[in-house]
Formats: structure tokens, C-alpha cells, sequence
């Protein structure tokens, strides 16, 4: 079955490098798009949430017409992610928020903050860990509480990256898989073509 939704993948500041869970679904998944930043190391909330709304209203089929997208942010990525506009967000059929970050801790970030408390206006799961340098627990988990988010609590899993020694994260996965067919009919992921198998 054709996949009807992108997969966004939006990383969090300085980006998600080699490794990276983020990297290594985009490389192996289909109909996965990553937002790119002009600045990872310098983060503006009007650059970041400008370009992340240009790459959802850019999803589109063969014939022009609009597709809803799936995001999957990373930290800093979660919070850009809740500040996009009314006329993307009825786009975003569901959002997995991992490891949020918190704004208000570090100055490159406090141009986010504050931080939006309000319901998102479709199915999200906010992942947050115990023992993440970046958030504390208790603040993800009332980011979830305001965001009328899911909230999945994995124990001593740091902020969930690279440093934290998640490459490939299973659990991530199945919660994606579960955002992706959660509407009936919808098909699950699919992994890239292998290039051999292309036309060329």
C-alpha cells in the first residue's frame, strides 16, 4: 500500500548527526523529508519555525495536492515544532517529541521561550528520560500535560541521542509506527528501495 504521509524529521540545535536515530530512519525509511536549518549552532524561533512550515506546505503528491505529514522532532525540534502556525498544523496528522528541550536553561535557546502551554490539535507522545542533562523530567512531563500529549518515561536513557548510545532506538520506532497507522486504512513504514533496484 502506498504511504500517504511524509515522514518530517525535525532535529533539535546543532543538529543530528552520523548515527543519530533521526539520521538513520531517514536514511532507511520512504517518504521521510529531514528540515534543514541555515543555523544549527545559532537558533532563531522565526528562522526555525519559518523554514520546518516551508517544508510541511512543500508536501505534495503527483497531482499538486496537499500531504499531511507525521513529524518526528528532537529536542529543540519539539519545541520549533509547537510554535508552528494555525494553516500548517492542520497538516501534522501526529507528532512524536523526543526529549524536549527547556529554553528557559540555556541562553543560545531563549529566544523559544516561553514555551507555548497549549492542546495540540492532534495526537502527540512527548518520550522524556529520567536523568536528561538538557529537561527535567518533571518539566516534559507537564510539557505533555499542556500539550495533551502521551507521555512515555524511559528510565536512565540520558537525552536520548548519539551521547546516550540510542543509534537505531526500537521503542522510538514503534511509537512512529503507531502514529503512522493510527488513521484506518494507512499503511505502516517502508524501508528506502535498495539504489540497485531504482530505474534509472
Amino acid at each position: 500500500m502506498t504511504q500517504a504521509v511524509r515522514i518530517l524529521i525535525v532535529p533539535g540545535w546543532r543538529d543530528s548527526g552520523p548515527g543519530h536515530w533521526q539520521t538513520l530512519w531517514a536514511e532507511r525509511y520512504a517518504h521521510t523529508v529531514r528540515v534543514q536549518q541555515d543555523d544549527w549552532l545559532k537558533p532563531a524561533r522565526e528562522a526555525w519555525v519559518g523554514r520546518i512550515r516551508q517544508t510541511i506546505l512543500a508536501q505534495v503528491d503527483e497531482n499538486g495536492q496537499p500531504l499531511p505529514v507525521v513529524v518526528v522532532a528532537h529536542s529543540l525540534g519539539c519545541i520549533a515544532v509547537n510554535q508552528l502556525p494555525e494553516d500548517v498544523e492542520t497538516r501534522i496528522r501526529g507528532a512524536l517529541l523526543v526529549a524536549p528541550a527547556d529554553p528557559e536553561r540555556r541562553s543560545i535557546l531563549s529566544d523559544f521561550a516561553p514555551v507555548p502551554s497549549r492542546k495540540l490539535p492532534y495526537r502527540s507522545i512527548v518520550v522524556a528520560s529520567n536523568n536528561d542533562p538538557y529537561c527535567p523530567i518533571r518539566l516534559c512531563g507537564a510539557y505533555a500535560r499542556s500539550w495533551g500529549s502521551e507521555f512515555v518515561r524511559v528510565p536512565d536513557a540520558g537525552h536520548i541521542n548519539i551521547e546516550s548510545g540510542h543509534g537505531e532506538w526500537p521503542l522510538g520506532l514503534a511509537l512512529l509506527q503507531s502514529l503512522v497507522a493510527s488513521d484506518a486504512g494507512e499503511g505502516g513504514l517502508r524501508r528506502r528501495e535498495p539504489l540497485a533496484s531504482l530505474p534509472i
